[in-house]
């Protein structure tokens, strides 16, 4: 008896060991993350763990949500006479950059208490301060009417200078400025800083920027165009175009000097209302639709689009 026993035990050993491992359930996230009515959001940042944040068009105000709950909360209450662009995240600070489009000067805030921690004016002339990307050494801001960049330098984990240090970087090269027009818009930058990528909405160009000269390079796109290029996100040699008031998000391939490119393909979604800025977390692209042309009432309804790569 004993003997058979132990066969049988030995036999149940074996069938444990060749049936397959039933994996937990993958988790889950909403495809759409509701933003307040009303918000008129345009700039859209992943920070630490689970969070995403979306700043206000209307009261320069940062909304905190949960990418796996939906649930959500004010970051940063709204400010005084200013606006919230295009936004950017620095780890090592839990600090948010905000773009402050017509003022012309970029605002920093800590993520946790929503305190202001930095406000750099970058120029009293006609402006707007668009979009902006964190680096291990600096900030950078686009303008889209002035053919600048903005710099402010960090110092070690992220510290801000005085608000003296900023820089003004003349965009030459190829770049090309259309007067009148809205032209630098959405920027990214390489993992080691050395090279910045920008859109000219106006021209439906992508170009690689020298940070420290100005210096512009058009990408070559054999042809192909962005037009209504918005916020962008570089992801290794994969370049992530929003194109706003069409809809839709471009795939660009580019070759390892990000001076070619071919736009292979393009993301839709029936959820897009308008999206202008996006990020990613894991596999998917995070795009926040601004709604432009529709009217900017208490009650307008505004939402943070989930989309796969």
């Amino acid at each position: 008896m004993k003997q058979l026993l132990a066969i049988l035990g030995s036999i149940v050993l074996i069938v444990a060991l060749t049936l397959p491992v039933m994996a937990e359930p993958a988790a889950t996230y909403p495809n759409i993350l509701p933003l307040p009515n009303g918000w008129q959001p345009e700039g859209v940042v992943v920070g630490r763990g689970h969070d995403i944040y979306a700043g206000s068009l209307a009261t320069g105000a940062i909304y905190r949500i949960d990418l796996r709950s939906g649930e959500g909360a004010i970051a940063v209450p709204p400010q005084q006479g200013r606006i919230a662009v295009g936004l950017a995240y620095d780890e090592r600070s839990n600090y948010i950059f905000a773009a402050g489009g017509p003022g012309g000067a970029g605002y920093v805030y800590d993520a946790a208490s929503g305190a202001t921690v930095g406000v750099f004016p970058f120029t009293t002339e006609s402006s707007f301060v668009n979009d902006v990307v964190v680096t291990r050494d600096a900030v950078y801001f686009t303008d889209s009417f002035r053919p600048y960049l903005y710099r402010i330098p960090l110092g070690p984990g992220g510290r801000l200078p005085d608000p003296s240090a900023a820089q003004s970087i003349a965009l030459g090269g190829d770049f090309v400025f259309v007067p009148g027009g809205f032209n630098a818009n959405g920027i990214d930058a390489t993992p080691n800083g050395k090279a910045l990528v920008i859109v000219n909405t106006a021209r439906g160009e992508l170009y690689q920027v020298n940070p420290a000269t100005g210096n512009a390079q058009l990408i070559d796109l054999g042809g192909g165009a962005v037009p209504n290029g918005d916020g962008i996100l570089l992801d290794g040699k994969t370049l992530y175009v929003v194109q706003n008031q069409l809809n839709q998000i471009a795939v660009v391939a580019l070759d390892t000097d990000l001076l070619v490119g071919e736009i292979v393909r393009t993301i839709t979604d029936p959820a897009f209302r308008v999206p202008t800025t996006i990020d990613d977390f894991g596999n998917a692209l995070y795009a926040v639709n601004a709604r432009f042309g529709t009217p900017a009432t208490p009650a307008t309804e505004y939402e943070i689009v989930r989309v796969n790569k």
